[in-house]
């Protein structure tokens, strides 16, 4: 059974800094890209992060978040830097149904139970 749990979020000044991580077991992690998404109250999931061999971001996070995988730990993160008040919602990690990143949601097949971020302003 696969299971990826996400933790590190809570509440944060407009400014600050988190980091999310995700861990998971069930699968061969290093088979599968891992995926970070956000959703905020009243609007759609969001992608936020990527990662394979490389990393892809959202354009409202590039530069101000770092996603990155530890294979050895099962571990995936989410370093959020500069967060915004807009930056406020629930952080969901992903698995991906294959090796690429995607910032596509119906390509990810397992998906974690969310973890609350609220920044402050």
């Amino acid at each position: 059974q696969v299971q990826l749990v996400e933790s590190g979020g809570g509440l944060v000044q407009a400014g600050g800094s988190l980091r999310l991580s995700c861990a998971a077991s069930g699968l061969i992690f290093s088979d599968y890209a891992m995926g970070w998404f956000r959703q905020a109250p009243g609007k759609e999931r969001e992608f936020v992060a990527a990662i394979d061999w490389t990393t892809y971001y959202a354009d409202s996070v590039k530069g101000r978040f770092t996603i990155s995988r530890d294979n050895s730990k099962n571990t995936v993160y989410l370093q959020m830097n500069s967060l915004k008040p807009e930056d406020t919602a629930v952080y969901f990690c992903a698995a991906a149904k294959q090796a690429r990143g995607t910032s596509i949601r119906s390509e990810y097949r397992f998906w974690g139970q969310g973890t609350q971020v609220t920044v402050s302003s």
